[in-house]
């Protein structure tokens, strides 16, 4: 009995540190900003650490700010 709950206390703790999967269409905001009709955010790319500016509407620029986490869905990482 004592092996069984020693096995079972073990696989818990195994499963239970598995690392998160981050996404890699996800970032950091590093920089906003306007120009023209292009609502810009650079984004700095949690996998990569690459930075990439993407032109999005006004409401999503509006709601969103540096220092906020982002997914880009179109975009496969960057």
């Amino acid at each position: 009995m004592k092996k069984i709950l020693f096995i079972l206390s073990i696989t818990m703790f195994l499963f239970s540190c598995e690392k998160e999967i981050e996404d890699c269409n996800c970032g950091v905001i590093s920089n906003d900003g306007i120009d023209g009709d292009c609502y810009w955010l650079e984004i700095r790319n949690n996998c990569s650490n690459n930075k990439k500016v993407f032109c999005f509407d006004e409401d999503f620029w509006m709601n969103n700010y540096v220092g906020d986490n982002v997914c880009v869905t179109n975009e496969s990482g960057w």
